[in-house]
């Protein structure tokens, strides 16, 4: 791996963990200058490795640097050393060695602390993901913004005026309290849940799919499960639910770039080690006494990724989505609803149903319906997916559609 290839993986591995240790030492008010110093360690990392080769082990070298940054920075940095380090219990005294624990535990530690304190609830929800995204997750303010679909000027606001927040609600990097636990959890679940969906349903142009995001998303969802207070059942199946959609990755899209729908894919691509996975989760989910819409929602997709072809699977997911939506509503759960109804009871059904949610304005919408018309009403089937293709946000939906459509003898 070249230089050019190997210090935006590093950084997208590394740098959240760095910032994540240092920011247990210094507190969550200075989240900022642990994030100058990792900035100033990369800088160094590509001005070095260019003219002097890669170190025997990046890694090592990375955390060295970030510490001699730390005491240089210490030194330096009269303000800091007179007025917040002496209340930092952490930190040695000032002239003496700066104890950076890089440990693999004490990284996973810093990082669920700082899970928990991004995902505050009097924090927006928008801000909570762009903190995971630009502090858990290693993401540039670039591709965050392109993440929301706005720009990075909006975007540095965002995350200026949510710092803001961490440092006047004086929060101490430390995990809930036993009794806070689960309330401070089900806002860190619903955050994590949020930034999978945005990289399995990505809304940029070009990219449908952000396998980056979800992976992320499963790597601090894992972490969470690595601690026993965490370790609970929604959290099992929540994570399930990320295996079993991620098990489908490679059948989601074809060679030219198209979305490939659940019944044209090809299973054989699916990974079986992940759904493996996804059903371990499942069954771990499975000890608790609270059905989630996790439960539920990973339940369903366990259907979806059965290759086994079983007679009562429709109506299996489709009682599934009538408790889900009982639990939590949403229009395109109800949408997905449709559906499973339509192949569990007939077309006709669930084309009624569909209509009767009206969703007329979304892609989802008339994506469905034009495949329940295909096989009752040719003309109807097409104008929905005229329909969708001018609603579709990203080029491959439009590819997609369009293929539907020359598959009815119609042009682009």
């Amino acid at each position: 791996m070249s230089n050019q290839e190997l210090i935006p993986h590093l950084f997208r591995t590394e740098s959240s963990k760095i910032i994540a240790v240092l920011t247990k030492v210094f507190g969550l008010a200075n989240v900022a200058l642990a994030e100058d110093i990792v900035s100033d360690t990369f800088l160094t990392a590509t001005e070095k490795w260019a003219s002097e080769g890669l170190p025997d082990n990046p890694t090592a070298w990375l955390y060295t640097v970030a510490k001699n940054k730390t005491k240089d920075f210490l030194r330096r940095d009269q303000h800091f050393s007179q007025k917040i380090a002496p209340a930092i219990k952490a930190l040695q005294p000032v002239g003496e060695e700066v104890q950076l624990d890089w440990s693999e535990k004490n990284i996973t530690d810093s990082q669920l602390k700082m899970m928990f304190a991004i995902c505050h609830p009097e924090i927006p929800e928008e801000a909570q993901i762009g903190l995971a995204l630009r502090i858990l997750c290693g993401f540039g303010i670039e591709e965050i913004a392109l993440a929301f679909l706005t720009s990075k000027a909006v975007i540095n606001k965002r995350l200026y005026r949510a710092k803001e927040k961490l440092r006047s609600l004086a929060l101490a990097m430390e995990l809930p309290s036993l009794l806070e636990m689960e309330k401070r959890l089900e806002n860190v679940l619903r955050i994590l849940y949020l930034l999978f969906n945005e990289g399995y349903y990505s809304q940029t142009t070009h990219l449908p799919l952000r396998k980056d995001l979800c992976f992320e998303a499963m790597r601090l969802n894992y972490l969470l499960l690595e601690n026993h207070s965490t370790n609970q059942p929604f959290v099992n199946a929540l994570l399930s639910l990320m295996c079993f959609h991620a098990s489908r990755f490679e059948a989601r899209m074809s060679d030219e770039g198209e979305i490939i729908l659940y019944d044209d894919q090809d299973r054989d691509l699916w990974d079986d080690d992940l759904i493996a996975k996804a059903n371990h989760f499942l069954i771990e989910s499975a000890k608790g006494e609270v059905i989630t819409k996790y439960h539920l929602e990973a339940s369903i997709a366990y259907w979806h990724s059965t290759k086994q072809q079983q007679a009562d699977k429709w109506e299996h997911i489709l009682q599934l989505y009538n408790r889900l939506l009982q639990i939590e509503y949403s229009p395109i759960m109800a949408l997905n609803r449709t559906y499973a109804l339509a192949r569990a009871n007939g077309v006709e059904k669930g084309i009624q149903a569909a209509e009767k949610l009206a969703l007329v304005d979304t892609y989802p919408y008339h994506l469905l319906l034009g495949n329940l018309y295909t096989s009752v009403a040719i003309d109807k089937a097409k104008s929905h997916y005229r329909l969708a293709q001018k609603l579709a946000k990203s080029e491959a939906e439009k590819k997609t559609i369009a293929v539907y459509l020359r598959g009815m003898g119609e042009g682009d």
